[in-house]
């Protein structure tokens, strides 16, 4: 319907989405999914559009005191008329003291910070200069080494879907991703290493969050387009590298969403993703992700995906929810004795799928732990999570966050693998190529 200017305070109605184009130039996207658009000169403004193209691209003017002027691409201002519509009429050009073409703008929220959000807000030519100053200096192979001496024998490698079009993927993503990959199975070979490689975002978000790339926090992969292209990233990866002496595996989609995921339309997938793989490599395994928020594993083990070596995928926090929020140190880890240990073993003795602890991290919501805490609360989450039958992963191997980061609990001594943890084989799983670059640890039994 068209825009109308009539409240004295904002609310859900009244809030927007913004899409930035460019520097100043955006797209206005409302609560339900539909963009603001004007047509021209004289215009009513409308939320009608179910896609942004240049009727719904608008200029913003701001000065220092938090106001702001709109107009449409042909130069022409928005106002707010007597008759609380908003019109692009505006004659000549406002100023900033109180006019109809003159308007308030409060930033309420700005929560994403993934691939997108850099790429887009840097533009292509300082995301670029950015991004590749990252992964020439985060990772290298160094890690690997120290991966080896620490008896890690895998990568869990994530990547984002516009890896399928390296070296000039969609804009405003940023080229270099496949290189990236191509450098980590080159020194995984080099130290006998395998490599599982993860498709963490796929197009139009599988979750909504800035993993996964989204754009605005919300969720649109669940459609045949976007499904149709995901499993033509699954292809690409897997024709890429199924000859590989380095590839153990491909997952086809990480922490799809409870809420915006159906079952059916997962189970779809994943079952078009399994006959993917299987074309180009017949031992590959095939790791399907649990969705996330209220779902049960046994539904991913009940589905019939494939006939062998299927993975689920499971991850397991003490955070993220208001349940662990009072819990004590005790409590946080009686649950992982209790609850986490007690659903491994009724998975391990289910006839379906191997079970895969895919993330999980010494941290916790307890804000005074001290170090003998987290090395009783890390214990017994490697003793229970070891019983997995594919194994467990650690998020992550690197991070600015010193619990989150595998490597510095393991060099404080917050983390300690036993000798008979190190005498199996381990496995890192390294969030390489999305631009946060996190790293993983897992072992395989």
């Amino acid at each position: 319907m068209d825009i109308s200017v009539n409240r004295d305070a904002a609310s859900s109605w009244e809030t927007l989405t913004l899409w930035r184009v460019s520097e100043s130039e955006f797209q206005f996207r409302t609560t339900q999914g539909q963009f603001l658009t004007c047509y021209g000169n004289g215009c009513s403004v409308s939320a009608t559009a179910t896609s942004a193209s240049s009727t719904e691209t608008f200029q913003i003017e701001r000065n220092n005191n938090g106001r702001i002027h709109i107009k449409i691409k042909s130069g022409t201002y928005l106002q707010a008329t007597i008759g609380n519509q908003l019109t692009a009429d505006y004659p000549g050009t406002p100023g900033w003291d109180d006019n109809a073409a003159t308007f308030e703008m409060s930033i309420i929220a700005n929560n994403l910070h993934g691939d997108y959000q850099l790429a887009n807000g840097y533009g292509h030519n300082k995301a670029k200069q950015v991004l590749e100053g990252h992964r020439n200096s985060f990772i290298n192979v160094g890690d690997f080494e120290f991966l080896y001496r620490h008896g890690i024998n895998t990568v869990r490698i994530p990547v984002g879907w516009w890896i399928a079009f390296d070296p000039d993927p969609p804009a405003p993503f940023i080229g270099g991703t496949l290189e990236a990959l191509d450098n980590a199975f080159s020194w995984a070979q080099a130290y006998n290493i395998k490599c599982i490689i993860d498709l963490h975002a796929a197009p139009g978000s599988q979750n909504g969050m800035e993993h996964s790339a989204s754009r605005d926090g919300t969720v649109g992969w669940p459609t045949s387009d976007y499904i149709s292209q995901t499993l033509h990233v699954i292809d690409f990866l897997a024709s890429r590298y199924a000859r590989h002496p380095a590839l153990l595996g491909i997952e086809l989609l990480n922490e799809p969403s409870a809420a915006a995921v159906s079952l059916d339309t997962i189970v779809s997938y994943y079952k078009q993703g399994y006959e993917v793989v299987r074309k180009r490599s017949p031992s590959a395994y095939v790791i399907i992700c649990q969705r996330i928020g209220n779902a049960d594993p046994l539904e991913l083990y009940q589905a019939d995906i494939g006939s062998h070596n299927i993975v689920v995928d499971l991850h397991y926090y003490n955070l993220f929810d208001t349940f662990f929020v009072n819990m004590s140190v005790l409590d946080n880890i009686q649950f992982i004795y209790q609850s986490r240990e007690a659903q491994l073993q009724a998975l391990n003795g289910a006839n379906g799928p191997l079970v895969f602890i895919g993330e999980w991290v010494n941290e916790w919501n307890v804000t005074s732990g001290s170090q003998s805490d987290y090395q009783a609360f890390g214990r017994a989450q490697l003793e229970v999570y070891d019983a997995a039958s594919f194994g467990w992963a650690y998020w992550t191997l690197k991070n600015d966050r010193q619990h989150w980061d595998f490597e510095w609990n393991i060099r404080n001594g917050y983390l300690q693998l036993s000798n008979s943890q190190k005498k199996k084989n381990f496995n890192s799983l390294i969030w390489l190529l999305l631009a946060s670059v996190w790293f993983h640890l897992c072992q395989i039994l």
